[in-house]
């Protein structure tokens, strides 16, 4: 069986790599998806609209004022003397942060008392909104302590000293990017898998294949795997764009990451056979790919973390490959996670690449019979 398995198996990929068209949309697309996703889905904000309105325009507030823009978060829209055209620069979205310094500034500075200084953010996106939030609460605490520590004023009792394990620069792309490693090879898999047995049937060679001496799990395997190669090299290449185009760290080694790889391809590999075999056409089973991944996306921890979701929908998560696959691809890439720490991400996956080929196989057999 394992010569007509090969012989299959050559047979389908150079059916896929002959093709101009093939392997342009093998290629391209996943690599204009990673630019688009690695520049485009990013949690960092920069170049925020803001309008200032300062009430007490002296060394202090100018100095509050400079650190706001030159921060690469910030980008000055307006300058205001009157607070007539607060609202008119909100509600027409000029501005998502109007920064108003009270004329008591100074004032309350010098003599020891709260200086008021006023965030009016545009809270019709409340993700935007917290950040937006969070920027500025640094820049007017650290203004704080520098003012403090100039004019002698006791340091507060409590100062925050943040330190980032992992991430130092809280970079978004690099908890974004090694997700994409996940996301890209979970649809070039199943695209790939999901159209073999449907291309055939709606081309009408199905048939011929079954005259042949192969018996469907020979088939199955033959048609399979061609697509777990493919989404493997395709994995390879979007790691290495990780690594080389966006430097996004990997800490972990080759063989950790690699593992955990071809297990999820290889559950990926299963599914897709499934979404095959119970399709009459390619337009049924990328109906059926679509149908999967965008479930298996929102529950997998790649935007929203798992443990802000309800208790039935995180046991629902379970039965996802790519939830365990994002624990390992970043684990490897970010904290230099070996086999041993991942040991309980791997074995799920590879029950789940076992129990969807056998289901595959016994759901093709069916069609055959």
């Amino acid at each position: 069986m394992g010569g007509q398995v090969l012989a299959l198996l050559i047979k389908e990929l150079l059916a896929v790599l002959r093709d101009a068209k093939s392997r342009i949309v093998l290629i391209a697309p996943p690599l204009i998806q990673l630019l688009v996703f690695g520049y485009a889905a990013t949690f960092d904000l920069n170049h925020v609209p803001v309008a200032i309105y300062d009430q007490d325009p002296s060394a202090a507030s100018r100095d509050l004022v400079a650190r706001f823009l030159g921060a690469p978060t910030f980008r000055l829209v307006a300058m205001l003397h009157s607070d007539r055209r607060i609202d008119a620069l909100i509600d027409s979205r000029q501005v998502a942060l109007v920064l108003v310094i009270d004329r008591r500034f100074t004032r309350d500075l010098l003599t020891g008392r709260p200086a008021p200084v006023q965030a009016i953010v545009d809270g019709r996106n409340s993700n935007t909104a917290l950040l937006i939030e969070g920027y500025a609460n640094a820049i007017l605490t650290d203004f704080s302590l520098g003012w403090g520590a100039a004019h002698g004023q006791r340091a507060p009792p409590a100062v925050l000293d943040l330190r980032a394990r992992y991430n130092p620069t809280l970079s978004s792309r690099w908890f974004i990017v090694p997700g994409i490693v996940a996301l890209l090879t979970q649809v070039v898999t199943l695209l790939v898998v999901g159209l073999t047995v449907a291309r055939e049937r709606e081309t009408g060679t199905f048939d011929q294949l079954l005259v042949t001496p192969m018996g469907p799990v020979a088939i199955l395997l033959g048609k399979g795997l061609p697509g777990l190669l493919i989404g493997v090299f395709e994995a390879s290449i979007i790691i290495a764009a990780a690594v080389w185009w966006f430097d996004v760290p990997l800490r972990g080694g080759l063989v950790p990451l690699y593992l955990g790889l071809f297990l999820f391809v290889v559950a990926c590999t299963g599914i897709g056979l499934m979404i095959s075999s119970l399709a009459a056409t390619q337009q049924q089973a990328l109906l059926g790919a679509f149908l999967f991944m965008v479930p298996s996306i929102i529950l997998s921890g790649f935007a929203t973390p798992i443990a802000n979701m309800p208790g039935w929908v995180q046991d629902l998560t379970l039965l996802n490959p790519m939830r365990y696959f994002l624990v390992i691809v970043r684990g490897v890439f970010l904290e230099g996670s070996g086999v041993d720490a991942l040991a309980g991400q791997y074995w799920p996956m590879g029950v789940m690449g076992v129990v969807t080929l056998a289901a595959a196989g016994w759901l093709f057999r069916r069609r055959v019979t």
